[in-house]
């Protein structure tokens, strides 16, 4: 049992996951987080930096803490049922789930084939990954969402809304976990959905959709967290919402309550 909040979030052995977690570990959350691959996923929380503590009242530095041990890892597949269903149990242990993050993705064949040649095996695998899976997922963490006044948030990009050459697969797939997003934030008043549209990083994803292509021009997930971290502690009305207009608001200074860090551990109900 812990009094700190507890999130979840998939696909964060690397990139935005991964950026997100070690973010949230940071202020003091309890963040179980899952990868295909066990030996990647448990490297990168290994890796996790230390982060300076401040004491109470902002009088200086206390100590330093490992955001290292706020991370949880549970390695597996999200399609798989039994995975699920052991994510949330690791995450039911600590007493509490005050946030999921549905941000594991298949992109599917690389180079992105036009439709014409799109191989429905592939659609399929990448419909049950970023459709299927964080159905059932959510299904599985309602209840702990619903008694906390939890958040749900699922990762989108601009190929939901936009009709891409080529993203037609990944594309439509985003488009119908939008379209999920929306109508749960319809259908569970005391919970707040949100999908967000990181927008382009500089990612292995988006490198192997544009594999001939020099994406270091492209900005790091670290970037892209602050704006998602501003969502989660301000909690606006359920609904989709672009990284950069979040980034906007951040910059203008308008955040929230206090210019403070709204995530810090003690200040989650």
């Amino acid at each position: 049992m812990t009094n700190d909040p507890v999130a979840l979030i998939t696909g964060a052995s690397r990139g935005l996951g991964l950026a997100l977690a070690r973010a949230l570990a940071e202020r003091g959350w309890r963040v179980v987080v899952d990868g295909r691959d066990a030996a990647r996923l448990v490297n990168a929380v290994a890796s996790t930096p230390s982060v300076p503590e401040k004491a109470p009242g902002g009088a200086g530095l206390r100590q330093h803490r490992a955001a290292l041990g706020r991370i949880i890892p549970v390695a597996g597949d999200v399609t798989d049922a039994a995975h699920r269903r052991a994510l949330v149990d690791a995450a039911a242990r600590l007493g509490r789930l005050d946030l999921v993050v549905a941000n594991a993705s298949e992109l599917g064949p690389s180079p992105l084939p036009a439709l014409a040649d799109a191989p429905l095996d592939a659609v399929r695998a990448v419909y049950e990954t970023n459709v299927i899976a964080p159905l059932a997922l959510v299904q599985l963490v309602l209840p702990l969402l619903r008694a906390g006044g939890g958040t749900l948030l699922t990762i989108s990009s601009d190929a939901a809304v936009e009709a891409y050459p080529r993203w037609g697969v990944y594309g439509p797939s985003k488009a119908a976990l939008d379209h999920l997003a929306a109508v749960l934030g319809a259908e569970e008043p005391a919970v707040s959905v949100y999908a967000v549209d990181p927008g382009d990083m500089r990612t292995e994803m988006h490198q192997r959709a544009f594999p001939d292509e020099d994406i270091s021009d492209r900005p790091p997930p670290e970037q892209v967290v602050p704006a998602i971290l501003r969502l989660i502690a301000t909690r606006p009305v359920s609904g989709r919402y672009l990284a950069v207009d979040l980034a906007a608001e951040l910059a203008a200074g308008l955040t929230a309550d206090r210019p403070a860090d709204l995530l810090a551990a003690e200040t989650v109900r």
